[in-house]
């Protein structure tokens, strides 16, 4: 059976895509590496977003949030919620390998997964970027101690914590764990806190900065890190501190899997931020009905796609689909 699209991600822009292909009648199917909306439920547990709820809604399903911008748990029920209301076709905890031309006459894909085959007419990559961090590449970032990921801030309860990054999952996590009892050092590359980090969090931060709860070494990067301590280095000057240290934060960034991407010949910018080429009307990529959608668009600018402004990808990508199969 060839399928008519296949979309890879069953995250809330993969649903939305399964949405759009859903209402043009398409046979589809979404392949999801892990549960539904998987990297929405490795996020921190006590996350609020950025977004008010009327920003992440998808599918004409009212998100209805008890705060003024929904916490994590809350998004977890609502993207189960339309995944119920739509009865979408998805496959859960199956992982997709590869993406193959199986006939290049016919334009049919292979797609391999963890479980099977599957061939399609078209395929649509809504991956995000949350699988893979940057890391730091220092001595003793491969300990058990270090984390890339930040869960629950009571771990973390009367230890030494070293937090790496000035940005909104950082500050977050300083600010838990701090109220946790842990006695946090926050390490940041830059002369101040990022202006990206929550307006109602900014305040919060810099004022435990103020007063001497959170200590902060503002230019300064990590140098290595041993099972007792972490070294820290100034940008400018070279002086090193020594900082004794039970664990560390580092909330470096992600990025979306690049191997993935060229394994499957997308064409990736020369420059730093590696960004996918694809078609901006139709999000149709340098592969001929290879669509792109979401975050994975940005490359390592994953702060310029989010749900609330990427839903519309769906919408385009499906226009286009819907066009070339009438054709």
């Amino acid at each position: 059976m060839i399928l008519d699209n296949i979309i890879v991600g069953g995250g809330p822009i993969g649903l939305a895509c399964g949405i759009e292909a859903e209402k043009k009648g398409l046979n589809y199917i979404i392949i999801e590496k892990g549960c539904l909306v998987n990297s929405l439920y490795h996020y921190p547990v006590n996350m609020t977003f950025f977004s008010t709820s009327e920003k992440l809604e998808i599918g004409n399903a009212p998100f209805v949030s008890h705060n003024h911008r929904p916490i994590r748990r809350e998004a977890l029920e609502y993207y189960r919620r339309v995944q119920t209301t739509w009865d979408l076709n998805i496959q859960l905890f199956e992982k997709v390998l590869n993406v193959e031309k199986q006939d290049a006459a016919n334009g049919v894909f292979c797609i391999k997964t963890t479980k099977g085959e599957y061939l399609s007419k078209s395929v649509t990559i809504a991956t995000g970027f949350y699988d893979i961090p940057n890391l730091m590449h220092v001595p003793g970032e491969d300990l058990p101690k270090v984390k890339h990921y930040y869960d629950d801030p009571h771990l973390y309860s009367f230890t030494n914590v070293a937090v790496i990054g000035g940005a909104n999952s950082a500050i977050d996590a300083a600010l838990e764990t701090y109220r946790k009892d842990a006695k946090v050092s926050l390490i940041i590359r830059e002369e101040e806190i990022n202006d990206r980090v929550k307006y109602w969090v900014k305040p919060d931060i810099e004022n435990r900065i103020k007063e001497g709860s959170i200590n902060v070494y503002f230019q300064h990067e990590v140098k290595e890190i041993t099972p007792t301590e972490i070294v820290i280095q100034h940008l400018i000057t070279k002086a090193e501190k020594r900082i004794p240290n039970d664990f560390v934060l580092a909330m470096t960034g992600y990025q979306p899997d690049f191997d993935f991407l060229q394994r499957i010949g997308i064409n990736l910018s020369d420059d730093h931020i590696k960004a996918p080429a694809y078609n901006t009307e139709t999000h149709e990529s340098n592969q001929e009905n290879i669509y792109l959608a979401g975050v994975v668009c940005g490359g390592m600018k994953t702060n310029s796609w989010f749900i609330e402004n990427s839903r519309v990808h769906a919408e385009m990508i499906y226009e286009n689909i819907q066009h070339k199969l009438n054709k």
